[in-house]
């Protein structure tokens, strides 16, 4: 079982950046693909960004490309993204999730997922 603990959310203005991380636990995530998901009110849960389990591989949702990033530390079981320039369209609660098998999780499945850590962004 892998539990998954984001951090790192909180409020800012628009124009303004926060890094989330999720750290795994109770068994080692180096294999498995990682990703943030974020839902908004009234609204679905959706794929924001992934990383394969090397690292070597990213993908973004259209709207967050060239704002967000994704790394991972496979040495510290966590995976980190840093996003800046935020939008009041970022708020959302974002969610780590994580999968064996990479084109599931783009497809927006997960294997796991974390609690979800709140982003709210003001104009």
């Amino acid at each position: 079982q892998v539990q998954l603990v984001e951090s790192g959310g909180g409020s800012v203005q628009a124009g303004g950046s926060l890094r989330l991380s999720c750290t795994a636990s109770g068994r080692t995530v180096n294999r498995y693909a990682m990703g943030w998901f974020r839902q908004a009110p009234g609204k679905e849960r959706q794929l924001v960004a992934a990383i394969n389990w090397s690292g070597q591989t990213t993908w973004f949702e259209d709207s967050v490309k060239g704002r967000f990033t994704m790394s991972r530390d496979n040495s510290k079981n966590t995976v980190y993204m840093p996003m800046n320039s935020l939008k009041p369209e970022d708020t959302a609660v974002y969610y780590c999730a994580a999968h064996g098998d990479w084109p599931s999780l783009i497809a927006g499945a997960s294997e796991y997922w974390g609690q979800g850590t709140q982003v709210t962004v003001s104009s």
